[in-house]
């Protein structure tokens, strides 16, 4: 049994295995916590599985997590399946639709043209089985990557993604949340990596909309950036780095990939980040921006760094990835993470 958070330590299940819910959510659901996310436990970055479906996870703390075990799974036997292994699928979203009674989850498909692209699964029940509805979908004709999926209280819904290297969309969904209606509006335009801004999380405190974004260094991580509207279309305003006191520049060495707001807590926001490189934690940041500069710009002139091309070819083992959630400090409309070595949800009101 866990007594509190440790952020970047092992995390183990109640079975003491370790925890697979990688580029992950939190729902809250009939007074139980779902943890839910890439199951990552046969990806070892030499035998070409990239997944192993989607892994979901239950507790009644938020510190001890009992697997409930593949939700969605591979589709093992089907090569062109967006589902299967060496697809490099990741980032399920998971929201309810109250007026469909469906389970919607949405999960981005990167292929071998460098193009991504959406699948739809649907389901009765949280826990599946989840059906495929939509799959190959560029939504408004976009390159759709990290994304994070938001339901108002009227029930309208909401998709935030990044247009493949380029910038940040807001895009409305359609009633039944299985696909887009047309309607967006753009933010944080970029000339590319690794300044376009991905792994965007989004929350709502005091009426006001927050989109908390990663730069593009792949599983290298970088400096996180904030940004604050009035509504959820924006327009967005950036407010900086969230981690004021991390001197390496890489958000604790992590990437936040969503941003959970506990409920029947007064203020307590999780921003449950991963840590996909821990073997890398030793190299600078400046270092391999140069190296990303590099690898995703042919333009780019190298001042003689020595060549790191092996730390951006994605070839990880990340079955090894660990979690770093840490809790937001508000100052004003400002939200800070600061690095502890532990902490409880028992210590917020």
């Amino acid at each position: 049994m866990y007594d509190a958070i440790y952020p970047g330590e092992l995390w183990l299940d109640t079975a003491g295995n370790p925890i697979q819910a990688h580029g992950g959510s939190v729902l809250y659901h009939e007074g139980v916590y779902y943890w839910y996310g890439e199951n990552k436990e046969k990806t070892d970055g030499k035998n070409g599985i990239w997944h192993w479906g989607v892994r979901m996870y239950r507790s009644h703390d938020l510190c001890n997590w009992e697997d409930l075990g593949v939700i969605i799974p591979p589709e093992a036997d089907d090569p062109d399946s967006p589902l299967h292994p060496h697809s490099m699928m990741d980032r399920p979203h998971i929201i309810y639709n109250k007026e469909t009674k469906k389970w919607v989850c949405w999960v981005k498909v990167m292929f071998p043209d460098d193009s991504q692209r959406s699948t739809v699964l649907v389901a009765d029940d949280l826990t599946g089985p989840y059906t495929k509805v939509r799959q190959n979908l560029r939504p408004l004709g976009m390159n759709a990557g990290d994304f994070d999926l938001a339901v108002a209280p009227d029930g309208k819904a909401y998709y935030y993604f990044e247009r493949v290297h380029s910038e940040t969309i807001c895009a409305d969904l359609t009633v039944d949340y299985t696909d887009v209606t047309g309607y967006y509006s753009t933010h944080f335009p970029h000339s590319g990596p690794p300044y376009v801004r991905e792994a965007t999380a989004h929350f709502v405190r005091h009426g006001k909309h927050y989109l908390l974004t990663s730069g593009t260094t792949g599983y290298l991580p970088n400096p996180s950036e904030l940004a604050i509207a009035d509504t959820w279309h924006g327009p967005y305003r950036v407010l900086g780095d969230p981690h004021p006191t991390d001197d390496s520049h890489t958000s604790f060495h992590s990437q936040v990939s969503s941003v959970f707001k506990v409920p029947n807590k007064k203020d307590l926001y999780i921003a449950c980040a991963d840590r996909w490189a821990p073997d890398c934690m030793h190299y600078p940041y400046e270092e391999y921006k140069k190296a990303f500069l590099k690898a995703c710009n042919p333009c780019y002139e190298s001042d003689g760094t020595e060549d790191m091309s092996y730390l951006t070819d994605g070839s990880r083992d990340t079955s090894k990835a660990r979690y770093v959630w840490l809790p937001l400090r508000f100052e004003g409309e400002m939200a800070y993470i600061d690095w502890k070595d532990r902490w409880s949800p028992d210590d917020y009101e």
